[in-house]
């Protein structure tokens, strides 16, 4: 009765007004928890969409390259202050390398500023920038790379000297050597030097390397991962005098029941290594048992995780130490102090797709020398190179490391590093008693090398993991093949390890510059490529490469009429394939390498002058009807033997007819089949805009008629000489009239400049051996022509030629 009494009139409505508001309160709040779940699914949505767009932007190839040479790269970022706490131990290595932007390159752009004016055709940013190597040496993360996770390895100890004989040479420590090359004598003796060299290499086989390894007290230790127990690193920057041979080295390799493992054969892969087979270049049949790559990383001490520069990490200065890094920067052209403050064994990035790793190569593989040719090279860089091959190459197929000194001046590199060296038994150092430059020092280490195959590096590089075996197994199924390293970056500025693009490959424009390019993209498509797979490459950056030592002294060596450094490359590029063989980059080898601005060291001779005559023996020896193009690309007047002498020929061009070697048009059509080579720059009938005719040859004279495409008499050619030449004739001005003598490349009197760089003038044709400006007019009066001063509005000085083809 309350109730009711409560709930009549006023009562009533409040009642219904509460349980109103209290439906309405509860569909507002189921409505807010729907909304609220949409907003979240709606973000989350959009953030795995943004997450995918990252994923396909980061898997992409940045851009392809046009016109000129680009070598984009990836940067390893984590950049981190001196003071800043450094990765620890339970970092992988695939998470410091996978992450980061281009900001920090911009940055030490700015803030270093050190790379300007002429270099090495080196880059002046690592961002979307061309890459060129010192000896005329990539791009956004390829599609199927995805972040790795470090490889499990067993360490085993193993003497690192394999049956290597050192010279016992008075007044040196062992493992050096002293001579004064003869290779300047000519290719004979050079042949003959090896040769005694050759004779005495020692056939290896599977049971010798087991034999090595049982001699040598290996034991098997427990499987470790690299991340949770990280090697610590080898403090000593310095080179200690009183440095006593070590008796062992640690060295990682499988366990017995690892190897039984990987011997099982993947037959696929060994089906496409058998047909290399049937080219006829293999190797001598050998035991067919195979293994997936090793992956070594050998320190002698515990690694430090939070030493400088560790895992490839870039490093960042305080202020007060830029004056330091400034004033250090010229010993090398990069970061000198910072390069002396990083391990000499620091761990880098392992940047091989993933599928690289399980890759299978034959267990009886080619053993290497390894050789270095230096001069006044920074200590840090070249301990770290060479430590790089001992700590990352198995035992067994080390042969030797060469490190051959081009007559340093730095006192570090004299007996300071003899003794460093002698605590390695694997090493030795040969001493030129003069300057010799770049290649004639490969040559003298050449000569002496015990491996079957020679490895040439730089002495600033840093070998990445698994870096030798896939090498030396396509040398295996072909001993014509030169394979070569993927070619990554070492920053100049902050020393970190960064990721170069797959699908590069080198290559050349004119006249003779060498760059690199993408792969094109319908190459790609259709052989079916993946990221791993090898690219042939028409022209090799020429400073790190493997090659069958035998076949290295059949193609007759580099042309040892080379002076010091340029154009060796092209040189060993062409010959390699014009005579039989193949060059190719092989994604799975790595091997970092300090990009510099410029030289550290000085040329014998002007550096200008030595790589302009180096070429042009390359152009003579090789281009045949192409080296026009050469010459025409700038370098007229090196026809000039006034200008500069290239030395005899006949030595190396009857090396290639013995050699049978293939025509440079073959080259083109086969290897470069992209190049733009045409060997006129225009061609066809040659109309003058005033006249409205043609020129014609009749009678050994020049004259007018209608224009006529079937009459071959008006046909010219514009060539690469700058002749305007028909039939071996030329036509050549003669004070103000013309004439037409036999064409000859050497004399400039017959040369005229058509669509040069003057825009005013560009479709003139204008007598370039003219004391002044004079250009070639029809005569309005008649059929006749003459030379005029050059007016940039008469019609009648105005030529155009029927097809342009440069």
């Amino acid at each position: 009765m309350k109730l009711r009494r409560y709930l009549r009139g006023s009562g009533r409505v409040l009642a219904f007004v509460f349980v109103a508001s209290v439906i309405w309160l509860l569909f507002d709040m189921a409505a807010l928890k729907i909304s609220i779940n949409d907003v979240n699914s709606q973000l989350l949505k959009e953030r795995v969409i943004k997450e995918r767009e990252a994923m396909k932007q980061q898997s992409r190839v940045t851009q392809l390259m046009k016109m000129g040479f680009k070598h984009p790269v990836q940067k390893v970022d984590f950049a981190v202050t001196r003071d800043e706490k450094r990765f620890s131990s339970s970092v992988k290595i695939s998470q410091v390398y996978r992450h980061g932007g281009r900001d920090q390159d911009q940055m030490l752009d700015k803030k270093f500023n050190l790379n300007q004016g002429k270099g090495d055709n080196v880059p002046k940013s690592y961002s979307s920038k061309s890459v060129v190597s010192e000896h005329e040496d990539a791009a956004a993360l390829p599609k199927n790379i995805s972040p790795k996770q470090n490889a499990s390895i067993k360490k085993v100890a193993v003497n690192l000297d394999l049956n290597v004989a050192v010279a016992n040479i008075s007044q040196a420590p062992p493992g050096v050597q002293t001579i004064k090359p003869t290779l300047k004598k000519g290719l004979v003796e050079t042949m003959h030097i090896a040769q005694n060299v050759l004779d005495n290499v020692d056939s290896k086989t599977n049971g010798k390397v087991k034999d090595e390894l049982a001699n040598n007290g290996t034991k098997m230790s427990q499987l470790q991962d690299k991340d949770a127990h990280p090697d610590k690193t080898i403090s000593q920057q310095t080179p200690n005098k009183n440095v006593k041979r070590k008796e062992e080295k640690l060295v990682k390799t499988p366990a017995k029941s690892d190897l039984n493992e990987q011997k099982e054969p993947l037959k696929p892969t060994i089906t496409l290594q058998a047909r290399d087979n049937l080219r006829g270049n293999s190797t001598v049949v050998r035991k067919p048992g195979v293994h997936k790559v090793l992956s070594l990383d050998v320190t002698h001490t515990p690694r430090d995780a939070d030493a400088v520069g560790q895992f490839g990490q870039a490093v960042f200065f305080a202020s007060n130490e830029d004056v330091e890094v400034r004033k250090r920067w010229n010993e090398g052209h990069f970061n000198v102090y910072l390069s002396d403050q990083i391990p000499v064994d620091r761990a880098i990035p392992d940047t091989r797709p993933e599928t690289c790793a399980q890759n299978l190569v034959h267990d009886d593989l080619p053993s290497t020398s390894v050789i270095f040719c230096f001069v006044d090279e920074v200590w840090s860089t070249l301990l770290r190179s060479v430590h790089s091959v001992l700590n990352r190459s198995p035992p067994h197929l080390l042969k030797e490391i060469i490190l051959v000194d081009d007559f340093s001046t730095k006192d570090y590199l004299k007996e300071q590093l003899d003794v460093y060296m002698s605590q390695f038994p694997k090493v030795r150092i040969i001493r030129l008693k003069e300057r010799q430059g770049l290649i004639r020092a490969r040559l003298a280490g050449a000569a002496v090398a015990k491996g079957e195959v020679l490895t040439f590096l730089d002495s600033h590089i840093e070998c990445n993991v698994g870096w030798l075996e896939p090498l030396l197994e396509r040398i295996y199924m072909d001993r014509k093949k030169v394979p070569c390293p993927v070619i990554e970056v070492i920053n100049d500025k902050d020393m970190s390890y960064m990721l170069v693009d797959n699908f590069q490959r080198g290559i050349f424009k004119w006249p003779l510059v060498f760059g690199w390019s993408a792969l094109p993209e319908e190459y790609i498509n259709k052989n079916n490529m993946t990221i791993s797979d090898p690219i042939r490459c028409p022209v090799m950056a020429g400073g790190l490469f493997s090659i069958d030592k035998k076949y290295f002294f059949e193609l007759g060596t580099y042309d040892p009429g080379l002076d010091v450094w340029g154009g060796e490359n092209m040189e060993i590029s062409f010959k390699i394939w014009m005579c039989g063989g193949e060059i190719e980059i092989i994604p799975c080898s790595r091997v970092g390498h300090i990009f510099r601005g410029q030289n550290p060291y000085k040329f014998p001779k002007d550096r200008q002058k030595t790589v302009e005559r180096n070429l042009a023996r390359v152009a003579e020896v090789w281009l045949d009807e192409y080296k026009d193009l050469f010459y025409g690309h700038g370098y007229h007047h090196l026809l000039d033997k006034k200008v500069i002498d290239i030395g005899n020929l006949t030595e190396q061009i009857e090396l290639r007819k013995s050699l049978k070697c293939k025509s440079f048009k073959w080259y083109l059509e086969n290897v470069y089949p992209d190049m733009n080579a045409p060997l006129v720059k225009a061609e066809g009938l040659v109309f003058n805009r005033g006249l409205r005719k043609c020129l014609a040859l009749q009678k050994d004279s020049l004259s007018f008629e209608t224009c006529d495409l079937s009459k071959q008499s008006q046909h010219f050619n514009y060539t690469w000489m700058r002749h305007i030449q028909q039939q071996g004739l030329c036509v050549a001005p003669q004070d103000s009239r013309l004439a037409l003598l036999l064409c000859d490349s050497t004399k400039p009197e017959l040369r005229w400049l058509h669509k040069s760089s003057n825009s005013a003038l560009a479709e003139h044709l204008l007598a370039e051996f003219a004391s002044l400006h004079m250009c070639l007019e029809g005569d309005p009066q008649g059929d006749s022509l003459r030379l005029s001063p050059c007016e940039h509005s008469n019609i009648f000085q105005k030529w155009q030629f029927t097809h342009y083809n440069a």
